[in-house]
C-alpha cells in the first residue's frame, strides 16, 4: 500500500458492504462530487495526500460490528503516519504525543501495559477489526498542512456515519474528546440507551487541563464495565 493517496476514485478505496449503500449515496451527491473533483486537483497539481486509503475505518469496522466510536478531527499530516484511523500510526512509526496520552490512560484506568516501540506501535488496526470505530471527521490531509481538506465535504459523509450508528438499535460507547469531537453529540439520541463519554482531548495542550482532563477520565474502564453489562 502506497503512503500517500494515489486516486480520487471512491471504487479504489474498499469499504465493509454494510456501509456500501451511505457511500455510494454521498459520493453521488453534489458535495460528494465536489470532494472528488477537489482531490483530484490537488493529486494532480503534485500535493501529497494522505491517507491512502481515506476510507479505511469503513472498511475495517463493519456497522452491524460497531460497539464503540472514537472520533478524530483529521488525519495525521507527517508522512508515513497516517493510516486511515482516527489516532493511529502506521507500523513502525513512532507514537505521536496524543496516542501516547491514550495509552497512558488506558494504562492508568485497566492496567494495560504501554506498548513498547516499534513492536507493537501505535497501529490501532485491532481495535477496528474488533468494533472500535476510529473515525475522524475529515478523512484526508495534505502534507505538513493540518485541517487542509476539513470543509472540502468529507463532514458530510462522517457525519451520515456517526448518524447512522447512533440510530441503531444497539448501545454503543461514544468517546468524545475535545470540542470539535463533542459538537457531535447532538447526532447522538438520548433515547438509544448509548453510553456518551466526554473529556478534554488527549493532546498535551489538553490532557492535565480543566474542565474534565482527560488523564484520568476513566472512560476505558467505564466503557468496559458497559460493555459487560450488555454482553458485548
Amino acid at each position: 500500500m502506497s503512503a500517500q493517496l494515489m486516486s480520487a476514485r471512491p471504487a479504489d478505496w474498499p469499504v465493509a458492504p454494510g456501509w456500501q449503500a451511505l457511500v455510494n449515496e454521498f459520493f453521488t451527491s453534489a458535495k460528494g462530487e465536489s470532494l472528488i473533483a477537489f482531490l483530484q486537483s490537488r493529486i494532480d497539481a503534485g500535493a501529497v495526500i494522505f491517507p491512502p486509503l481515506p476510507l479505511r475505518a469503513l472498511e475495517l469496522t463493519p456497522p452491524e460490528d460497531v460497539r464503540v466510536v472514537i472520533l478524530g478531527q483529521d488525519p495525521y499530516h507527517g508522512r508515513g503516519q497516517a493510516e486511515g484511523l482516527a489516532f493511529s500510526v502506521a507500523p513502525g512509526v513512532r507514537m505521536p504525543p496524543s496516542l501516547q496520552n491514550i495509552f497512558k490512560e488506558m494504562q492508568r484506568d485497566l492496567g494495560v501495559p504501554f506498548p513498547s516501540f516499534p513492536e507493537p506501535g501505535g497501529s490501532l488496526v485491532k481495535w477496528a477489526t474488533h468494533g472500535v470505530l476510529l473515525l475522524n471527521t475529515c478523512l484526508t490531509v495534505e502534507e505538513g498542512q493540518a485541517a487542509s481538506h476539513s470543509g472540502k465535504g468529507w463532514e458530510q459523509l462522517t457525519d451520515a456515519v456517526i448518524r447512522h450508528v447512533a440510530q441503531g438499535d444497539k448501545p454503543v460507547v461514544f468517546m468524545l474528546w475535545g470540542s470539535h469531537a463533542q459538537s457531535k453529540r447532538a447526532f447522538i439520541p438520548q433515547d438509544r440507551g448509548h453510553l456518551v463519554l466526554m473529556s478534554n482531548h488527549p493532546s498535551p495542550l489538553s490532557a492535565l487541563r480543566p474542565p474534565v482532563p482527560f488523564i484520568g477520565n476513566g472512560h476505558f474502564g467505564k466503557a468496559r464495565e458497559f460493555r459487560e453489562q450488555h454482553g458485548f
